[in-house]
């Protein structure tokens, strides 16, 4: 797997709302966080939790959903009164993916023949610490050569899937580090009206 992420704030602020996580160990995996209220503390605050969960987890756990579930009301106890947050994250094992999402941050799946998935289109919009979350189940084959995209609301909301179909086919002429600036590009080309969050995944 190649794993890049890039991020950008909104214009005119201090402090980007959103956070993003990969790790590239045994079991990688990526996670996105876009905070509201003291929103850069709630997005930094899931993420880190999360890690210390995924870091302690077997592999045997990490492959049941029933564990990501868990997580994922743990989170939403932990911000529960306070700043709430979006959040989405996957796991990579042979041949497919697992995780969890809840929110309105999005995964993208982009196949080698072209098409894009929502994966997460289902998925609830309550946020951590609304106290309402309702865990969406992520699991799907992958094939060498697919394109998993973590974006944030600032990122998916300019971009239809006509433009991310054109935006992949410009990318993969580019290092794959390249890949999540080349749709923040787009997606921020009029201007950046809510920070913005990109994380790609290459399966090789």
């Amino acid at each position: 797997m190649e794993i890049y992420g890039a991020s950008r704030q909104q214009e005119g602020t201090k402090s980007n709302e959103d956070a993003f996580l990969v790790g590239r160990g045994q079991i990688p995996f990526a996670a996105l966080a876009d905070g509201s209220g003291n929103a850069q503390q709630a997005a930094r605050s899931a993420l880190g939790l999360f890690h210390r969960l995924f870091s302690e987890a077997t592999p045997e756990e990490i492959e049941r959903f029933h564990t990501w579930d868990g997580w994922i009301r743990l989170l939403d106890s932990l911000l529960l009164g306070g700043a709430q947050s979006t959040f989405v994250a996957v796991a990579l094992l042979p041949g497919r993916i697992v995780g969890t999402s809840t929110g309105d941050s999005r995964l993208y799946l982009l196949t080698m023949d072209g098409e894009i998935q929502i994966l997460t289109e289902d998925a609830q919009k309550f946020r951590l610490g609304s106290g309402k979350v309702i865990p969406f189940p992520i699991h799907r084959q992958v094939q060498p050569g697919d394109v998993l995209m973590l974006m944030s609301d600032g990122a998916w909301t300019p971009l239809n899937l006509t433009k991310m179909k054109a935006l992949r086919a410009k990318a993969l002429s580019r290092h794959f580090s390249e890949f999540p600036a080349i749709f923040l590009d787009e997606a921020g080309k009029n201007g950046r009206a809510d920070d913005m969050t990109a994380v790609a995944i290459r399966v090789l």
